[in-house]
């Protein structure tokens, strides 16, 4: 499968030039695309120094300011499916998620096992290193709700680090998305789910972030936890 690794930055010229150079020293032969909202410190230019390396494997997305996490994976999940890539994925670029955990997450999904392929921190108790209790217990108990609610059957619903078939992206009325933080992350496997897609979990370790600044705000989860309760009220097409 021709595979691609999305990338969403603000900020992260710290951590940028690492995550690409270890992304693209795996077996898995994966491409990457950043999608940069802005960035004032730079990163789309370490970008832009990595492509010339690696043109076949690096490419970058610029939009103008920070407009949502979720704006900037659909943006991601458009440019892939409109170059024919076959399988995409998810990951933060600040080391919390690591990056060889992708080469289980693909075999997932190449091995058909899965369309969605999640990297759950929950799926084997708590998997989570250097968070702050109260954050931790925020993430813990945010997915125990979402499962509540919507009763989907996945123990990580807020996890950033996903794969999908391509199939899915296409089957899924992107348009129609409407949580734009981390809520995002639920939504869509929420309506995965609903479109009878196998979704799948394996388990990863967490670790929190060591450099840059974390993106988590109030107004991000206040509009995670109000989106889920309309989510099962909303028609899936």
């Amino acid at each position: 499968m021709r595979k691609l690794v999305i990338i969403p930055t603000y900020n992260e010229s710290e951590n940028v030039e690492a995550m690409l150079a270890t992304v693209l020293s795996l077996d898995g032969d994966f491409s990457v695309l950043v999608v940069d909202d802005g960035s004032p410190d730079g990163t789309a230019n370490l970008v832009r120094q990595a492509m010339t390396t690696a043109p076949e494997r690096v490419f970058l997305l610029e939009r103008e300011g920070k407009l949502g996490l979720g704006t900037a994976y659909i943006a991601g999940f458009r440019w892939a499916l409109e170059r024919g890539y076959e399988a995409v994925f998810e990951m933060d670029c600040d080391f919390s998620h690591n990056p060889s955990d992708l080469l289980h997450l693909a075999a997932l999904i190449e091995g058909g096992e899965a369309d969605v392929a999640i990297g759950s921190r929950y799926v084997k108790g708590v998997n989570v290193v250097d968070w702050p209790m109260r954050r931790l217990l925020l993430s813990y108990c945010a997915s125990r709700y979402v499962k509540v609610v919507t009763r989907m059957p996945v123990k990580d619903a807020t996890a950033g680090f996903v794969g999908y078939r391509a199939e899915v992206l296409r089957t899924i009325n992107l348009d129609e998305v409407r949580m734009k933080g981390y809520g995002f992350q639920i939504e869509m496997k929420y309506t995965a789910w609903k479109l009878g897609f196998r979704i799948k979990e394996h388990s990863i370790i967490f670790r929190d972030r060591t450099a840059g600044t974390s993106k988590m705000s109030g107004s991000i989860f206040g509009e995670a936890f109000w989106g889920v309760m309309g989510l099962r009220l909303r028609k899936i097409r």
